[in-house]
């Protein structure tokens, strides 16, 4: 619980940092900035990905396992050996990026003219490809100490981490163009290079904590004799363990990665955007609206780190009826928080907006169906966990793949037929990535009742309950706002507008919900006695 606690607390205070810089980073680079920087991170996500998705999750069970056993030369060879490896593919895909990056430039930019220009997105992406060099080994420190329960280092090496990319992000682009006035690229180049100097620090810091606990890392509390474990068997394990985690982010950094290359050149070759507009709408999507969305997603994030446990330990003992009940009321936990959240900042699109970044063109529009990519996004990751922690590897690679395939055919037909409808053609984009995840959480879901007889009667009557009381909720703000519209572009008045709309959404949401019982029927019947007691004891 402790450790549990400490984890979670960990990835908050790094989602709020993460959320928080943007408001002045926005300010100074922009639109055409935030397009640049959502260039580098897309091309550089996903050869992190490969490079260290799922190896602290990998290290940490090998060594937890060798550790339990008392297998402690197997053990050390695995953190040795996790190091030689990740050390190795992250100097080859250094290699790779810094060598074709000018070719993935011309694969995101292709020969549109009067935005960022080939060479400063090749700029940029050699800037943030340094970090790939540091983040793995990183990983690997971060999987050691895990698997001896040293939960408290790594979640303060994730928060040290954030802090110091921040303040060079901050403090770099800042002096770089208001002080030194260099130019754009280069105050964006500044940016994410912080991901490596983040990393360089996180990783000293944890190396320090290894070196000062070594005797405690190193005690051998069981004496027995240890099988012959060579090394290629336990290079199989970490594969075995790491390969799932890495095609799911491999994918997810793929999803983005679509619009990236697609969106910009067809609006401005095919739609006729000007190029300047068609970067403004690519960089809410890479960029600035996914930072918002993380208030949805991280939600999921934290009902994910209790599901694992949970569902795992229920499907060790064969306790299928357990199984049935977990899935679904982890389902129902999803739905009941995010529908209502999602569909609230989707009508707030234009205060919120201003709330984050000041008044904007395209960002408000943009961003009113981009933030269901966060609730597609939450399904996906609930329902692709869940096959996963069954050993269903298959089925998880096949869901992927068909959510991605979907994604790469939708995008230029829906771009083309939403301008066609005389609506906003980057809604087609947007559309597609949202049916790409809720394909891949359809089949998952499909899988899980086809196999383990896992049914959602319950909960698709429980979703309707939702979708009801959002709907009452939507009518009565979208009435709302004829008597306090979204005319203003101050901050402090964006502020208070979306602060009263949330309160009056919330409590029509939460009377609707208890008066229906479907509250009480998702987290028990004594919800409201636990929470103020709970407030009391603060």
């Amino acid at each position: 619980m402790q450790g549990a606690f400490i984890a979670t607390f960990g990835i908050v205070i790094s989602k709020i940092l993460g959320m928080l810089y943007v408001v002045p980073f926005y300010s100074l680079i922009g639109d055409k900035g935030g397009a640049l920087y959502g260039y580098a991170y897309n091309v550089y996500s996903i050869f992190l990905g490969i490079s260290s998705a799922g190896i602290p999750l990998a290290i940490s069970k090998i060594i937890s396992e060798y550790n339990t056993l008392g297998y402690y030369d197997a053990k050390e060879r695995a953190f040795q050996l996790g190091k030689k490896v990740l050390n190795l593919v992250g100097v080859i895909c250094f290699i790779l990026l810094m060598i074709f990056a000018r070719v993935f430039a011309i694969i995101i930019i292709k020969d549109v003219k009067g935005g960022n220009t080939i060479e400063e997105v090749t700029f940029v992406i050699r800037m943030i490809s340094t970090a790939i060099l540091v983040v793995p080994v990183l990983s690997i420190y971060r999987g050691y100490l895990q698997g001896h329960k040293f939960i408290a280092p790594t979640s303060v090496s994730q928060i040290l981490e954030q802090i110091v990319r921040v303040t060079i992000i901050i403090a770099g682009s800042f002096l770089s163009l208001k002080v030194f006035h260099l130019s754009l690229d280069t105050a964006v180049g500044i940016a994410v290079f912080s991901a490596t100097v983040g990393a360089f620090v996180s990783y000293v810091y944890l190396l320090y904590v290894a070196k000062s606990n070594k005797s405690e890392l190193e005690k051998k509390v069981l004496k027995v004799e240890e099988p012959k474990i060579t090394n290629k068997e336990i290079l199989q394990k970490i594969i075995y363990y790491a390969f799932p985690f890495i095609m799911i982010d491999v994918f997810k950094s793929l999803y983005n990665s679509v619009d990236v290359v697609m969106l910009v050149s067809v609006l401005v070759k095919g739609i006729g955007y000007s190029a300047t507009d068609a970067e403004a709408i690519m960089s809410v999507i890479s960029a600035w609206g996914l930072k918002i969305n993380m208030i949805v997603i991280s939600i999921a994030t934290g009902i994910t780190i209790s599901l694992i446990p949970n569902i795992t330990s229920s499907f060790v003992k064969e306790d299928m009826k357990e199984v049935h009940h977990k899935v679904n009321q982890a389902l129902q936990m999803l739905l009941y928080l995010v529908v209502p959240m999602t569909v609230g900042l989707s009508i707030l699109a234009r205060p919120v907006w201003t709330c984050f970044y000041g008044p904007s063109k395209y960002g408000p529009s943009v961003y009113s169906l981009y933030v269901f990519v966060a609730l597609a996004t939450t399904l996906f990751t609930i329902t692709i966990t869940i096959v996963q922690l069954m050993k269903e590897y298959k089925q998880v690679f096949k869901s992927l793949l068909a959510g991605f395939l979907t994604n790469v055919i939708l995008n230029i037909p829906l771009l083309y037929g939403f301008h066609k409808m005389g609506l906003p053609a980057y809604f087609g984009s947007t559309t597609s990535t949202i049916l790409g995840y809720l394909v891949c959480a359809f089949m998952c879901l499909s899988f899980l009742k086809r196999k383990y007889q896992i049914h959602y009667e319950e909960t698709f009557k429980k979703f309707i309950s939702i979708v009801s009381a959002v709907l009452v909720m939507a009518i009565v703000l979208l009435v709302l706002r004829y008597f306090m519209p979204f005319t203003s572009d101050s901050r402090l008045i964006s502020i208070i507008t979306v602060f009263c709309y949330s309160v009056i959404g919330a409590v029509i949401y939460l009377t609707i919900t208890t008066r229906n019982g479907l509250m009480q029927d998702i987290y028990g019947g004594n919800v409201f006695q636990i929470i103020w007691k709970k407030l009391r004891r603060v």
